[in-house]
């Protein structure tokens, strides 16, 4: 079975559930297939996840001339200390077997002299980033999927939007408790609201991205996970680090289009359009460049900032016409389309919200605080991150964590029950919609506010500017909600909200700059004690 199924699997005998059908899914969902019988939900396509949209590649220490040690200390310098080592080691560690499992699930990453070749990003001090040109992602989505199509015990269907958690509280046989029991999901094509129901689920459905008006996320990137999660009862953390990617291009025909880290990694360099210097010098002028990328983004917000411009410029022009389309054949196709050369002459570029570091909090098994529920991938704080994250983890997150709630659960099976009897989703009290326009209306009024007033340089006025919008449209969007029919949109709407809603309390929390959260009021980061991570609990 595969996305192009849409039979109701509501009560089909299946062991565990995973959302998402990106690298930390089917990662998971590989694992467990070799005994249980796995259901993989995804939102719209089977391909629309952030995965696919990956285009630098995977950290891994594969070269003789580096180090395990050497790698954490590019991610624990990144975070800006606020990493978990032992995730950070345990993650570390576990990426040779990682791109060891990719390639022989066909992943072709590129090669040199018989070995993978490794490129260098922002933030590494060696060469360790294993790629497939400049779409890795796609590569690795490609390959995983192909397996999971492959395995008879894994059923996939696309189109399905899921909007909360069974839990206790969903029974028959009302119980208080948290333990989580499958998921409501609505069918988009018969637009009914479907019970997946095991005795495991995995959450993996991605990032935060599109609460913000520029973003290289996918449409999909709402923030459903967490949002979910933190409305069942799970704690959150470090929702305030929204990692801004440096390079975006700046185009009004093409909008998030990623120009990949390694660029700059592979000797591209940052010019002032209007006075024809490079800039980098000015804000880190040990690590140009290559400085980690909340460093970068603030530069080129500062120059845009104080010259008023719309872009800035970034030029490998100087490297040989050969290396340039060798390296980068998929940003270089893309732009000739649109009338830029990246061999003779620079690309506009503009920061644009990247990656949610924060997430719902899991520990090394990928356990989140409710029974039951595993969770992995961007959605998750797993402690590898920290205050920003390392070029190259995310993926890297993915494959092991995946790997790590798979192999929880397999460990936990006997413990596990199987489900109770659980109530069907009740819309006897709602109607179909008449005023869509409403949705449409608060999307965009909450994605704005949220690039003005919680983008990459904040203040305490602006943060609580924003507070007060969400204050009054969190009241509006629960009646809406409580009144119609669910649709895509609408359980969209009500997550990008929630998540907006985590972001700016945890910004508003953290009286520090540290990592991606720079704020004018406070822009020291605090050296007293340990970092501390900020925490939320339902």
């Amino acid at each position: 079975m595969t996305h192009s199924q849409t039979s109701n699997s509501a009560d089909a005998p299946y062991d565990v559930i995973v959302i998402g059908s990106g690298a930390a899914g089917l990662t998971a969902a590989l694992e467990l297939a070799e005994t249980k019988r796995v259901l993989v939900l995804a939102k719209g396509s089977l391909t629309g996840g952030s995965t696919a949209w990956a285009q630098g590649g995977i950290a891994a220490v594969l070269d003789a001339g580096d180090t395990f040690e050497n790698h954490v200390r590019d991610t624990m310098v990144a975070g800006a200390g606020l990493n978990d080592a032992e995730t950070v080691e345990f993650v570390i560690e576990r990426a040779p077997a990682s791109i060891d499992r990719l390639v022989e699930l066909g992943v072709p990453f590129n090669q040199e002299s018989g070995d993978l070749h490794l490129t260098r990003e922002g933030g590494h001090s060696h060469r360790r980033i294993v790629h497939v040109d400049d779409a890795t992602g796609w590569a690795v989505q490609e390959a995983l999927l192909k397996a999971a199509e492959a395995s008879p015990n894994i059923t996939m269907l696309g189109g399905r939007t899921c909007i909360d958690f069974i839990t206790d509280r969903h029974r028959e046989k009302f119980s208080a408790a948290g333990r989580v029991w499958g998921v409501y999901a609505l069918n988009e094509e018969t637009g009914r609201v479907e019970r997946h129901i095991a005795r495991a689920t995995i959450l993996a459905a991605g990032g935060a991205g599109r609460v913000y008006q520029f973003s290289t996320a996918p449409r999909g990137a709402t923030g459903d996970g967490i949002a979910m999660a933190w409305r069942a009862g799970a704690r959150v953390s470090n929702m305030e680090m929204m990692q801004f990617h440096p390079t975006c291009l700046y185009n009004l025909e093409v909008k998030n289009f990623l120009i990949t880290e390694a660029v700059r990694g592979e000797g591209g360099r940052l010019f002032n359009p209007r006075t024809g210097k490079r800039f980098m010098e000015f804000y880190d002028a040990t690590r140009m460049e290559l400085a980690p990328r909340d460093v970068v983004a603030r530069a080129i917000d500062a120059e845009i900032k104080r010259f008023g411009l719309d872009y800035v410029h970034l030029d490998i022009s100087h490297e040989a016409e050969e290396f340039v389309k060798g390296h980068f054949p998929t940003i270089y196709d893309k732009l000739i389309g649109l009338g830029i050369d990246m061999t003779t002459g620079p690309i506009p570029v503009v920061p644009a919200q990247h990656y949610t570091c924060g997430g719902v909090v899991v520990d090394l098994f990928a356990r989140t605080d409710l029974p039951g529920l595993w969770a992995a991938g961007e959605c998750t704080e797993s402690g590898l991150h920290g205050a920003n994250r390392l070029a190259s983890n995310s993926l890297l997150e993915c494959f092991v964590y995946g790997e790590a709630a798979a192999s929880d659960i397999l460990t936990m099976w006997d413990q596990l029950e199987e489900p109770p009897e659980i109530k069907p989703w009740d819309e006897s009290r709602v109607t179909d919609s008449d005023e869509e326009v409403v949705i449409k209306q608060n999307w965009t009024e909450i994605r704005r506010f949220m690039w003005n007033y919680v983008g990459i340089v904040r203040t305490t006025k602006r943060l609580e500017r924003a507070k007060n919008r969400i204050d009054l449209l969190m009241k509006e969007v629960e009646d809406y909600y409580g009144q119609f029919r669910v649709t895509t949109d609408l359980i969209e709407l009500r997550n990008l909200l929630q998540a907006a809603q985590l972001i700016v309390r945890s910004a508003l929390h953290r009286k520090e700059s540290r990592g991606l959260h720079y704020t004018l009021d406070y822009p020291e980061t605090d050296e007293a004690g340990e970092p501390e991570d900020t925490v939320l609990v339902p």
